[in-house]
């Protein structure tokens, strides 16, 4: 009689990388992190991603599985994330702080070990915490991208902002250099102090030649931002700095970072909102941008949002390209000319 335990078949989780930190090529952490060519590289996937047959686009990455990890409330950056795999023929899951284990405690670190175990190839990670996707990355070893992490970063932002402004500003161009936006003054305004997509607007655009300037009040805007990277300035005044910007990119008021801080908020509209008058007469010509949400009637009135020179819808149709050609670098990084 045989009284052996028959031996079960171990369930072990995928291989983790040999490489040194960052561990995948496929991540993206920061917009500082790309070379001027690997920038030229997804523009120009981004543009041929979106005018692909769907038919043959979904073949990219048919089956592929994509984790979606938001500990905050999104509607534009999840979205556009998980239309962009799924354009690639990429399975998504959402997982959310509100409706998973992160809300009964279980940390960052094992919530990517679990996804990982699951099968999750990439993981694509909101975290109201500054630093949190170098974390994930560093545990996980998947190719991680920062859709936004605390008030530190959002590369991907910055990306689709980019080509916004070359499709204007630059039309047809998406091979990138020092010199691309030479002579282009973007000026960002508005909540700057907790701004992640200002920072990593300031981390990508002067590199490719533009003029950044901040602008807003001292509560808002430290003295210290004009030290993040070279071709960074300050200007309190709006209306000079209107005077001088071809793109006007407007930043929310976040009030629910504004706890201890002294802002009159009407001060603040009587000095830094953009009105239709304003922007007829100091800027006429200008593009006017924002990574939304919009609060309308604060940083900027229903007329400029809605008027001619708002670019703000073509930002998020942008996104859906961007994230296309950020995905699939993700999971294709080094194979098939996908570059890293």
């Amino acid at each position: 009689m045989n009284l052996a335990v028959p031996l079960r078949r171990p369930h072990l989780p995928p291989p983790v990388a040999a490489s040194p930190f960052p561990y995948n090529p496929g991540s993206l952490l920061s917009a500082a992190d790309l070379t001027l060519d690997e920038i030229s590289h997804l523009l120009s996937r981004a543009t041929a991603l979106e005018n692909q047959d769907p038919l043959i686009r979904d073949r990219i990455l048919a089956k592929r599985r994509v984790a979606l990890l938001f500990y905050e409330s999104s509607t534009r950056t999840r979205t556009s994330f998980e239309l962009a795999a799924k354009a690639l023929g990429a399975d998504t899951t959402l997982v959310s702080s509100l409706s998973s284990s992160i809300e009964k405690g279980e940390t960052l670190k094992d919530t990517g070990l679990t996804l990982r175990a699951l099968g999750a190839e990439a993981i694509i990670l909101r975290h109201n915490s500054s630093g949190a996707p170098w974390l994930l990355e560093a545990e996980t070893h998947l190719p991680v991208l920062n859709a936004g992490d605390g008030m530190h970063e959002h590369p991907t932002q910055a990306l689709l902002d980019l080509r916004t402004i070359l499709a204007h500003l630059r039309p047809g161009l998406e091979t990138v250099t020092s010199e691309t936006l030479a002579g282009v003054t973007v000026s960002i305004t508005g909540d700057i102090l907790h701004s992640r997509v200002a920072r990593s607007n300031m981390l990508l655009l002067p590199r490719l030649g533009a003029k950044v300037v901040l602008c807003g009040p001292k509560e808002l805007l430290p003295e210290l931002a004009a030290s993040v990277a070279p071709g960074i300035s300050i200007e309190r005044d709006f209306e000079a700095v209107l005077r001088q910007s071809q793109a006007v990119m407007m930043l929310r008021i976040q009030a629910e970072r504004l706890a201890g801080l002294q802002l009159d908020l009407d001060q603040y509209k009587a000095n830094y909102q953009l009105t239709g008058q304003r922007l007829a007469a100091l800027a006429p010509e200008a593009i006017v941008m924002h990574p939304g949400p919009i609060i309308r009637g604060l940083e900027v009135t229903a007329g400029v949002a809605d008027g001619p020179q708002s670019v703000i819808l073509e930002q998020v149709s942008n996104g859906v390209a961007i994230r296309m050609a950020v995905v699939e670098r993700a999971l294709l990084a080094g194979k098939q000319g996908v570059r890293a």
